[in-house]
């Protein structure tokens, strides 16, 4: 509107400048379907890679403390001449794996009968000073690593000469 000699004179609208209240700048239902449909498809694809990542790094986080620890039982058994009798005496003993459970060890010097030692799948043991693990994400284990309960533990084996999961061994 323009000011003629202080008077307000009126602008003749077209038709095609009237206001659509469908014409403006919000989205559609559809395109609002079409942006979620698209968010769930990533969202599919990255969760499962996300949760894989997660879980390799905290089976590289149980090797890494596992090797720590051995270090240092090696060390005991090193000066020594037999394994100490629980993992307090390397002071090792507030250990958590990234599943939140302790550190499992066992003198195989001391250990009564081969019962609770970690055997391979010819039911040999796996160590010869010390057995050492992680229960893993489902906080069970058995002695035989072929047990289900025993495939998704974090073990030391071979004496150092493997050190990762059981279903790797």
């Amino acid at each position: 509107m323009e000011m003629i000699s202080g008077k307000k004179s009126k602008q003749t609208v077209r038709p095609d400048q009237v206001f659509n209240i469908y014409d403006s700048l919000a989205f559609t239902i559809i395109e609002l379907i079409v942006v979620m449909a698209i968010i769930g498809v990533l969202a599919t694809i990255a969760i499962p890679a996300y949760i894989g990542i997660q879980n390799r790094a905290k089976i590289t986080t149980a090797t890494a403390d596992i090797v720590s620890i051995a270090t240092k039982l090696s060390a005991y058994v090193s000066d020594n001449g037999i394994g100490p009798p629980s993992l307090a005496e390397v002071h090792c003993d507030h250990y958590l794996d990234p599943w939140g459970h302790p550190y499992k060890y066992l003198n195989l010097k001391t250990a009564k009968g081969k019962g609770q030692m970690r055997k391979d799948r010819f039911m040999v043991p796996i160590n010869t000073f010390f057995d050492l693990y992680s229960m893993g994400p489902d906080g069970k284990s058995v002695s035989p690593l072929t047990a289900k309960a025993s495939r998704d533990d974090i073990i030391y084996a071979h004496d150092g000469g493997y050190i990762g999961p059981a279903e790797g061994f």
